[in-house]
């Protein structure tokens, strides 16, 4: 079914109906102060508000926030009131947050200061980590892993120890192109406290360069980008064959784009993929409509929206709401 505009030129409204979800973009209303024709929460002035009304519960895998005060950021920040609110208004009822990369910092304090900023919100913290070592790309790197020794701003096992036993935190989040690959004493830690490892994949970390190291350890870890930022659609198809053999590994949506990639991932491992909107350098509307408009089963649709990952990831169940 074709979407059907309708437009209201007395109150700036404009909707568009699908068969899975009803899109409002609402204007303000200059003289009243008010939203023209929805009972959506009060905005300021001359601001349009999307919301989406699709029926599907959503949570959302893959978000960033800053640390208060935080002016390293690489990419878009956000504060928490405008990441919550752009969440409701996407339908999206949980999250996984997690800080910006910082190569050559140590992320005690800025995985603190997000759990901080979570805090009665439907924020769920995961812990970024980083390691000594760098993807085995070349005889050179792996002559440098041999003599590279952890530094002291690097990810311990005291630390991977103290994440999984501190209940702000419910996983962990590895930047390997940025941040290098953890030792085996810290792959170990986190095979031992069996918290899921979100791992961004991409033409700096090809999914070749993080099987041995990361893909077959004894932990889930879910593959950011389905392993090829930016938009690398070979990467992404390398990273969904993979699937196959690696019992343990999951995909996130955030950054794909490509209707086919997504549509095979959720056709040929319905189970593996969950969403992710990749806030806030996208916006969650956007990368909700993109799931939406796939040619899948309603089925596939809510394992992707939440069910999928409600099975690795415990705090993004329902009664945690």
């Amino acid at each position: 079914m074709m979407p059907h505009y309708m437009y209201d030129r007395h109150f700036y409204k404009i909707l568009t109906v699908t068969t899975r979800s009803r899109l409002a973009i609402v204007r303000v209303n200059d003289q009243q102060g008010e939203w023209a024709g929805t009972s959506m929460r009060q905005e300021p002035k001359d601001r349009a508000m999307l919301e989406l009304e699709h029926g599907f519960r959503v949570v959302d895998v893959h978000t960033q926030l800053q640390p208060d005060h935080d002016t390293t950021a690489r990419g878009p920040t956000t504060t928490p009131g405008q990441l919550e609110r752009e969440l409701h208004q996407a339908g999206i009822v949980r999250a996984v947050v997690f800080p910006d990369v910082n190569p050559g910092e140590k992320y005690v304090a800025a995985n603190n200061g997000v759990a901080r900023r979570s805090v009665d919100r439907p924020f769920v913290a995961f812990a970024r980590i980083n390691g000594s070592r760098t993807l085995e790309t070349s005889s050179t790197s792996r002559l440098r892993n041999v003599v590279t020794r952890r530094q002291s701003y690097h990810t311990t096992p005291a630390d991977i120890e103290q994440y999984a036993y501190d209940d702000r935190f419910h996983g962990f989040v590895l930047e390997p192109a940025a941040d290098g690959i953890p030792d085996d004493a810290v792959l170990e830690q986190l095979e031992a406290v069996g918290l899921p490892l979100i791992v961004s994949g991409g033409v700096d970390a090809p999914p070749a360069s993080l099987v041995e190291p990361i893909l077959q350890r004894d932990f889930p870890v879910i593959v950011a980008h389905f392993g090829g930022y930016p938009l690398d659609r070979t990467l992404m198809h390398d990273m969904i064959d993979r699937l196959e053999h690696l019992d343990n590994c999951y995909l996130d949506t955030s950054v794909v784009r490509y209707r086919d990639v997504l549509e095979r991932a959720l056709l040929e491992h319905p189970d593996r993929v969950f969403f992710g909107s990749g806030a806030p350098a996208c916006h969650p509307d956007v990368a909700i409509m993109e799931i939406l408009t796939l040619d899948v089963s309603e089925d596939k649709l809510t394992r992707a929206f939440s069910k999928n990952a409600c099975r690795v990831i415990d705090a993004l169940s329902p009664q945690f709401e």
